[in-house]
């Protein structure tokens, strides 16, 4: 006979590995649609692939698409100065880690700013009746959530979910510009451990001296989850990456950008 202590113990297991699974599933399309494709045009991608992304990011985090790459290429246009959204040379690494998401609303939220940087993301009929609704999302995803595992567990995956994403995706803004290595010359890190936890985001140095790359690994001992996924869709035609060589940016660009 199963105890409450053994039913209690399996059923918070089974929450955390479920909030670890969104999360996953998440950075996925946080790291190969918004950020490879949409904010770089690393990729592109087929209809039936825009659709399911932008479903998955409207269910697991809310996120506009216009909004986030407007503010990512913002950082890159000023990367580690005044102008940059969120960079620790300028507030120190731990205000980022702590406030990254308040820092991204700030800049998400200005008109302009989208205007400026994400003119080519102009909303359609969906975004204004579905997808802009972020709490919305939101609400149906737990409630996938709860249908599936019930309410209990549901409740504890979406708390995981929440800070496991939010923490993760503030470490490679705030840890990826101050911790790790620096194969290239330019102001982020390389960690391993964080592409792990964010499905090759943390190889930020790399991608900062090749942002059109899709595949943010650059050497044979790295790995790049996000781009495990990007293969097989291009095999599927799903998705085409635009560079197969690496391109590096100039010398002169990223010590613009260190600086």
């Amino acid at each position: 006979m199963i105890t409450f202590e053994v039913a209690w113990y399996f059923s918070v297991v089974i929450a955390i590995a479920v909030g670890g699974a969104v999360t996953t599933v998440a950075n996925l399309a946080t790291t190969v649609y918004l950020h490879r494709g949409l904010s770089h045009k690393a990729l592109t991608f087929s209809r039936p692939a825009h659709g399911a992304f932008r479903l998955v990011l409207w269910l697991t985090t809310g996120i506009r698409p216009r909004q986030w790459v407007a503010v990512h290429r913002k950082h890159h246009a000023h990367t580690d100065t005044l102008e940059d959204p969120h960079s620790p040379a300028i507030h120190g690494w731990w205000n980022v880690q702590l406030k990254n998401y308040a820092m991204y609303r700030k800049v998400a939220r200005d008109d302009s700013n989208t205007d400026r940087f994400a003119r080519d993301l102009q909303p359609d009929r969906l975004d204004r009746y579905l997808f802009d609704r972020a709490l919305l999302g939101l609400g149906v995803g737990i409630a996938i959530l709860v249908v599936l595992f019930g309410p209990l567990i549901a409740a504890v995956a979406a708390l995981v979910h929440l800070v496991y994403y939010l923490a993760a995706n503030s470490a490679v803004n705030a840890i990826g510009h101050h911790f790790g290595k620096r194969p290239y010359d330019n102001s982020a890190t390389n960690l391993q451990w964080l592409a792990l936890l964010t499905a090759g985001e943390g190889f930020h140095n790399n991608h900062h001296a090749a942002p059109t790359s899709a595949k943010l690994a650059h050497r044979w001992h790295e790995i790049d989850l996000g781009w495990f996924l990007i293969k097989p869709m291009t095999w599927f035609r799903l998705a085409r990456v635009r560079l197969d060589e690496l391109r590096l940016v100039s010398a002169a660009r990223a010590s613009h950008h260190a600086n």
